[in-house]
């Protein structure tokens, strides 16, 4: 079957409005002739005459009469569909987001991003799910709507990012540790029982490197896969844990945190979605509630 020329569409609706190939011409920006040609190409396809002739005037058929609101409908969708999505009226948006977020962002931010949604879309619902690697597939094939955390090589290229905020490492014991108290030296840190951080199960990392390079080793008693674990941990214990200082802030409350005695590189925290949805109004008003929680 032969694929129906959807331009003639709008043709037929000026033609049925006008009732009159001049004028139909004119709003179309097209010459009486070029009309008259759409016009014997709506009556071979349509295979009706459509409009004819009743002494200086057109008439419409009966079959064109049947057809005017219908085509006028069409033609209004059609509009509504190619025009860009209108503004957001977030107090009438009713949908539920997923969110995929790094360790410790619900402790630190999910109240607050909560609470934002809540003054400005009530009918909104945010539901938090692990982050447990950095594929990027869960963004891909939509599962996920929006996701945080540092942007990694395993992040696809097409996805798009923007950055939220900067963070650092810090160490993070008891309150009654040996470390709350007195100069942190990079010896005295090194001489502690540390708990390392590692999704992949590795036994070093950039602070280890530091460390290194000054000619000490630090001894890793265990290794979990997130840092409120291992906050949890050295909260209970005398284990040392280096964790990043904003993405923890809830969750050190009661504990002693110190600077790192050692130069350890700056970790980038970002929030990172699909192309797809960078028109989406609703997905825009989550990625600036995000933005505006994590920007305080």
């Amino acid at each position: 079957m032969s694929r129906p020329d959807l331009n003639l569409l709008l043709t037929l609706d000026v033609l049925l409005a006008e009732g009159n190939v001049a004028r139909a011409a004119r709003r179309l920006h097209l010459s009486p002739s070029a009309m008259s040609r759409a016009l014997a190409r709506l009556r071979d396809t349509t295979g009706d005459p459509l409009l004819v002739r009743a002494g200086r005037g057109l008439v419409p058929t009966p079959r064109a009469i049947e057809l005017r609101e219908q085509v006028a409908r069409l033609v209004q969708e059609a509009h509504a569909v190619l025009r860009p999505a209108e503004l957001l009226d977030p107090s009438r948006l009713a949908r539920t987001f997923t969110l995929r977020t790094s360790d410790g962002f619900v402790e630190n931010f999910g109240a607050a991003l909560i609470a934002l949604a809540g003054r400005e879309a009530p009918g909104v619902t945010l539901r938090f799910v692990a982050k447990s690697d950095k594929n990027s597939a869960p963004l891909r094939d939509g599962t996920v709507d929006l996701e945080t955390g540092v942007v990694g090589a395993a992040s696809s290229p097409e996805i798009r990012t923007r950055a939220l905020f900067r963070d650092r490492f810090i160490g993070a014991v008891r309150a009654d540790h040996p470390l709350a108290k007195g100069k942190i030296t990079p010896a005295r840190y090194a001489a502690g029982q540390h708990v390392l951080v590692s999704r992949r199960g590795l036994d070093k990392g950039p602070i280890d490197e530091a460390l290194a390079s000054l000619g000490l080793t630090r001894q890793i008693a265990t290794i979990v896969a997130g840092f409120s674990d291992a906050l949890t941990l050295a909260r209970g214990t005398d284990l040392v844990a280096s964790v990043p200082e904003r993405h923890t802030g809830n969750l050190r409350a009661g504990m002693h945190s110190f600077a790192l005695p050692v130069d350890t590189p700056g970790i980038t925290v970002s929030m990172l979605w699909h192309p797809r949805m960078d028109a989406d109004p609703g997905h825009r008003w989550l990625r600036e509630c995000v933005r505006q929680v994590c920007a305080q």
